[in-house]
Order: structure tokens, then sequence, then C-alpha cells
């Protein structure tokens, strides 16, 4: 079951600056790159919990006020920039908006600890086979 979630294009702040690299002439002469600045924490369009996820996933992402700063300069012109934009911004609340399966606790098998500690044993007679011998 997935959520329509619908950002009004109120919330949503655009800036276009040059985009940085190659590109000749035109990456000096054109603000490519879209800047998309959209403050979650003021946001009704999504619910707390989302919020809260997407500040958990976006990190790098969100400045101290709550504001998500998304940017894109994978194309030469503003406008595919700009739906890129929007389609990180999409991705990033469709993730955001999938509730984490609980996890279950379990325990290992039988089969894991004899490997495990069978594992311990064949470490633990490397090494001692590399300590100098003992002197009779």
């Amino acid at each position: 079951m997935s959520v329509v979630i619908r950002i009004p294009d109120a919330e949503l702040r655009w800036s276009f600056v040059r985009a940085s690299g190659p590109g000749g002439q035109n990456v000096n002469k054109v603000a490519s790159k879209a800047v998309l600045r959209w403050n979650v924490l003021a946001s009704p369009s999504v619910t707390a919990e989302v919020k809260e996820r997407l500040r958990a996933q976006q990190r790098g992402r969100m400045t101290n006020e709550g504001e998500l700063i998304i940017t894109s300069q994978r194309f030469r012109d503003q406008e595919r920039n700009r739906m890129d934009c929007l389609e990180k911004l999409g991705s990033a609340i469709g993730r955001a908006s999938v509730r984490p399966k609980p996890r279950k606790p379990t325990r290992p098998t039988r089969g894991s600890r004899e490997a495990r500690l069978q594992d311990k044993r064949r470490r633990a007679s490397i090494k001692s086979r590399r300590r100098r011998p003992a002197e009779e």
C-alpha cells in the first residue's frame, strides 16, 4: 500500500546557479544548476512520522532549521535539472514514507554456534603455530 504525498509548489523554493565542471562556454554563461529548498519541519504536507524518518535518512542534506536542500547539475539545461531535483525529492519522500519492519530477535542455530566455535579453534591453532616453539 503506497500513500501518495503531494507537496504544493508554494512550499518549494527554487534557485539556479552556474554549474561546476566541464562544459565549455555554456557552463560559464548559463545558470543551469538547480537548487531546491523545502522546509520539511514547517510543511503540513507530510506526517510527523515521515518527517522524522526523512530527517534521519537525509541528514547530509538538511539544515539546522529543518530545510532539505536538493541540487542537480546532471544536465545542461535548467528544466531537466529542475525535474531531476523533483525526482530526487520524490524518491527521498518515498523511502521515508515506508515504515520499517520491526526486527524480530532470533537465536543462533546450533549449526551456526558450532561453526563459530570451529572457526575460533582453527584461528587459535593458526596463531599458536606462529609463536616461537617452547624450549624444553
